[in-house]
């Protein structure tokens, strides 16, 4: 399959359009995912704070998750006793249920987030939950880490023919070869996330580098799903060409809970959207050239041709009779060669500038820019599809 214009050897990979109007993939910013997840504690206050603060950090999307206990769970699995400091419940069925929130809470809290400009979706964890999702009219949705060997699933999610969001956390590569084969007979498009599923996970366990790898295999755009505590791999990922990261976000890391800990507070999300779109500035300029403002800077700090010492008229110039001085606007040193052995035609004192009309046999003072050697890379990484439509964010508003 074909590569992302950013890996070498490949050319751009498919833009996945959303039902909105916003574009996942090259040339589009990266989408930036603030998971909530169950970190709202079941609670519908706190869901409610954690859209809008999502928002006011500049997230693009937020994401939660969505479990039907008795379909999720055997009866055994469900009235396992699940004891300690994270439980929400005295069995791990009564700790899933009381992290749920119902299909209209759900329906309530997409209504809030693209009031404020953003994506709402959701990964299902079992049938009757892909039917909530469904009904509600998500225009994204999540396959998680867990369900990339789950075939039944994926099957119906690819029947749903949307867009599709899959971690690749706990799996190998011929497992995720299997899931993406499944999901891209839905035709929505599919963008594929490197994952590593420790809770929190350490930095040398991160692998960045396998997005490379993911992005030349399938030819689909490539993102980034992140457990790490701190930001830096996340901004990373970025400049390596993830078109969407996901970070878990909760409002306070020290809350009871398995996935607080590897969660962005909301000024590590703020602090985060920031660096991707520096990062993102930085990236869009793909040849070697002089600015603007490096042009000035170069007239103040690069150097000219000047004499050495007073020169009369007629001076066949040897390297003795020249020296190079600030500023940069006469004859450039890069003319060496070209001007010892050149005489000149007038007189020029010490430390003035040697110029062209000077010189009895007349030298190029300037060479065209050289462009760069067609590359197998191919097309840029704007290449693709495109900018994303402007969307209007109103943080705060509702």
């Amino acid at each position: 399959m074909n590569a992302p214009a950013n890996i070498a050897g490949g050319t751009a990979a498919p833009c996945i359009t959303l039902a909105s109007g916003r574009r996942i993939g090259p040339g589009s910013p990266c989408l930036v995912v603030a998971e909530v997840g169950n970190n709202h504690q079941g609670d519908m206050d706190t869901a409610r704070r954690m859209v809008r603060e999502a928002a006011r950090a500049g997230a693009d999307a937020v994401k939660f998750q969505k479990r039907d206990t008795s379909a999720l769970l055997t009866t055994e699995g469900a009235q396992a006793a699940y004891g300690g400091p994270n439980s929400f419940g005295a069995t791990y069925g009564e700790h899933r249920d009381a992290l749920e929130l119902s299909a209209a809470r759900f329906a309530e809290l997409k209504q809030l987030a693209e009031s404020l400009g953003m994506v709402f979706f959701a990964s299902a964890w079992d049938a009757p939950s892909l039917a909530v999702l469904a009904d509600l009219k998500v225009e994204l949705l999540k396959v998680c880490s867990a369900d990339v060997v789950n075939v039944p699933m994926l099957r119906r999610v690819a029947a749903l023919g949307l867009p599709v969001v899959l971690s690749t956390g706990m799996s190998t590569l011929a497992q995720v070869d299997r899931a993406v084969a499944e999901l891209s007979a839905g035709r929505g498009g599919v963008v594929v996330l490197h994952c590593n599923s420790s809770y929190p996970c350490d930095e040398a366990d991160i692998a960045l580098p396998v997005m490379d790898r993911l992005a030349l295999r399938y030819g689909l755009p490539v993102g980034y799903s992140g457990h790490e505590r701190g930001i830096g791999p996340s901004v990373a990922a970025v400049a390596r060409g993830a078109c969407l990261v996901e970070r878990h976000f909760t409002l306070d890391r020290t809350q009871r809970g398995t996935d607080h800990q590897a969660s962005l507070e909301p000024d590590d999300l703020a602090m985060l959207v920031q660096l991707i779109r520096e990062v993102e500035r930085a990236m869009g300029v793909t040849e070697k050239r002089v600015t603007p403002h490096e042009a000035a800077m170069a007239v103040k700090l690069r150097k000219s041709l000047v004499a050495a010492r007073d020169l009369a008229a007629g001076t066949v110039l040897a390297p003795d009779d020249l020296t190079v001085k600030s500023p940069g606007d006469g004859l450039s040193p890069e003319l060496w060669d070209a001007v010892i052995g050149n005489s000149l035609t007038v007189d020029l004192p010490r430390d003035g500038q040697l110029l062209p009309a000077m010189l009895a046999m007349p030298v190029q003072t300037g060479e065209p820019d050289t462009p760069d050697a067609p590359s197998a890379a191919g097309s840029a990484p704007g290449a693709g599809c495109g900018s994303a439509p402007e969307v209007r964010r109103k943080a705060g508003a509702a």
